[in-house]
């Protein structure tokens, strides 16, 4: 016999009440590559929680759980930090695995965190295999032909995913990307620009000054040109084409005010860019790409981005040539074509 509709009420009651208070499985989040601190850091705020308690809702309901330690194979800077990473994951409650095909069948997310870009694409292949969201830490390949390949594998699995620095989320440099000065005629943005001989000059570390550039110009630079400034740093000019110029400087990391820093100029006034935040800002919108499968910096300008960043290096080698990005994305994709 059907339940009296008051019995009936008190039990959907109960199951609502029920699964009101149920805590939820929380997502797991599997790492590849220990070799930053990045990866104690991103691991700290999903495991152990935000600076501020009151941001703990941003991050709930995800948790990283898995680790596969591989990093660089002959950055010693980077090789050096594994077992002192690995040991404070572990703190953390975190399973060090011995492959990514290990890892990607015990998480529902991967961060892609090795140091060294060149790993990047080989680490990415099998993830893109198994369907993972996956975030790609910067600098996305060691090469802008590998940058290539990565999105194309990753468009042909059909996989969402997105690479940044952190300095693109700072709270300044989003106000002028949202339209605070209107459209952006003038931009210079500043990060120190140490380099590491395997890779294109700038996309070791001047890829965070060029991250914040980006997120202010947006997409359309014509061509670059590189030069030193006063002070014997690295300065790159970029011609957006239609009076647009986009001005990436190496900062001294002494620099009074610190080394990260800069300032747009729009039709409507002027502000500052290019602080760093801090990474909490850049892991609430991985969380975001999570929730929404949603990339939240888009294939395009990425691919200009390291074009741009590339072409730096071929002025360089022009000895200070102006350099058009479509060359240089015409030269990579050929390159990138005869690996298939």
């Amino acid at each position: 016999m059907p339940l009296p509709s008051l019995a009936r009420l008190v039990v959907l009651a109960s199951v609502l009440v029920a699964s009101l208070f149920a805590e939820e499985a929380p997502k797991k989040i599997g790492i590849i590559g220990l070799d930053t601190s990045h990866v104690v850091a991103f691991t700290t705020v999903f495991n152990k929680g935000p600076k501020n308690p009151a941001d703990a809702a941003k991050y709930a309901g995800f948790r990283v759980t898995h680790a596969f330690a591989q990093g660089s194979k002959d950055i010693p800077e980077s090789t050096t930090r594994v077992p002192e990473y690995t040991e404070k994951l572990k703190g953390m409650g975190v399973e060090i695995v011995d492959s990514i095909e290990k890892l990607c069948a015990q998480v529902d997310f991967v961060l892609l965190e090795s140091n060294d870009g060149r790993v990047h694409l080989e680490q990415v292949l099998p993830v893109l295999k198994a369907g993972k969201t996956v975030f790609v830490d910067k600098p996305i390949a060691g090469s802008l032909v590998d940058v290539i390949r990565l999105q194309e594998a990753a468009k042909k699995a059909g996989v969402v995913y997105f690479c940044s620095s952190s300095l693109r989320f700072a709270a300044s440099t989003q106000a002028v990307a949202q339209g605070s000065v209107g459209k952006v005629k003038t931009a210079y943005a500043t990060s120190p620009a140490s380099l590491e001989p395997h890779h294109p000059d700038l996309y070791w570390y001047g890829v965070h000054g060029c991250e914040s550039l980006y997120t202010v110009m947006g997409t359309g630079c014509v061509s670059v040109k590189r030069d030193k400034t006063a002070e014997g740093f690295i300065q790159v000019t970029g011609n957006w084409g239609d009076g647009r110029v986009g001005i990436f400087r190496e900062a001294d990391r002494k620099a009074k005010g610190g080394p990260y820093g800069g300032k747009a100029v729009g039709e409507k006034g002027e502000a500052d860019i290019g602080k760093f935040d801090g990474y909490e800002v850049l892991l609430q919108a991985v969380v975001k790409m999570f929730r929404t499968a949603q990339p939240q910096v888009s294939a395009e300008e990425t691919l200009e981005l390291y074009a741009f960043m590339e072409a730096a290096d071929e002025s360089k080698r022009q000895g200070g040539a102006e350099v058009k990005l479509a060359d240089v994305l015409a030269k990579a994709r050929a390159e990138a074509a005869k690996g298939r």
